[in-house]
């Protein structure tokens, strides 16, 4: 018997699928049920659009665009607290997540390194 290879979580609702599958409980839900819709793939897509792994990113207004081409340009590897407030505070508007401000920039580098690359692609798709 080949194994095939699971697909890539969208958000939590997948998640909570693949565990109640490889647990056997999404098969004794099937038999209890019996045939009639217990709602699971309705809740599944809900989870996902809740709770989603990958954040999509909304387009720079024209103000953003311009002032991120600017930072973009004087940018070196050591960021002033003004630079680090402005990149947490555009990431959290353009991935429309909770502006976060590390206490300790040196111990989140991987994060906001992580933060700056995802508005780089934001704003090189602009440049093509």
């Amino acid at each position: 018997m080949r194994k095939t290879r699971a697909s890539k979580s969208k958000g939590v609702g997948d998640t909570i699928e693949k565990v109640l599958t490889s647990t056997g409980v999404k098969k004794l839900v099937e038999i209890f049920v019996d045939g009639k819709d217990c709602g699971c793939q309705e809740r599944k897509e809900k989870l996902n659009e809740l709770f989603p792994y990958r954040f999509k990113a909304r387009c720079f207004t024209e103000d953003e665009y311009n002032t991120y081409k600017e930072y973009r340009e004087v940018r070196t590897l050591k960021m002033s607290y003004e630079q680090l407030f402005y990149i947490c505070k555009l990431y959290a508007s353009v991935f429309s997540r909770q502006v976060w401000i590390p206490e300790c920039p040196e111990c989140n580098k991987k994060t906001i390194i992580g933060m700056i690359d995802k508005l780089d692609k934001v704003f090189e798709s602009y440049e093509i």
